[in-house]
């Protein structure tokens, strides 16, 4: 296991087609740690998640402006942090998309999926940056 940490940082442009690079990406990390299958999923749908909702709501799919991905690799824990080039939202003003009302709804679910799947979620106070935390010990 790592006894160090290793800190990293790669931009794509706003398409979808690129989510291909951040599951590589995850896979790579993934084989060098080794973490357990349960972990890996866990942050393939939580990063990608993430990187997609940075992609289609914060860069509105505009190819000429970036989305970030810093990560960070502990032996104690795995972080990523998205960054989108847009004005951000409140993420305190997404409905629950667990509540009755909403359960008919296309959106909300990514953030839903990422807060159940990350150990730690944190958002900037603009909103147009993530951070999701993985323990792997």
């Amino acid at each position: 296991m790592l006894k160090y940490v290793i800190a990293m940082k790669i931009e794509i442009p706003s398409k979808i087609e690129k989510l291909a690079e951040i599951e590589s990406l995850i896979d790579s990390i993934s084989e060098k740690v080794n973490i357990n299958s349960d972990i890996y999923a866990n942050i393939l749908v939580g990063v990608t998640e993430a990187v997609k909702n940075a992609i289609i709501h914060g860069n509105l799919l505009d190819p000429s402006l970036m989305v970030t991905i810093e990560y960070e690799v502990s032996s104690k824990f795995i972080k990523f942090t998205v960054i989108d080039a847009g004005n951000g939202f409140d993420y305190y003003a997404v409905p629950d998309p667990t509540l009755p009302e909403n359960i008919e709804k296309e959106t909300g679910r990514g953030l839903f999926l990422m807060n159940c799947l990350a150990d730690e979620v944190v958002y900037n106070d603009k909103g147009n940056e993530v951070s999701l935390k993985f323990f792997i010990n």
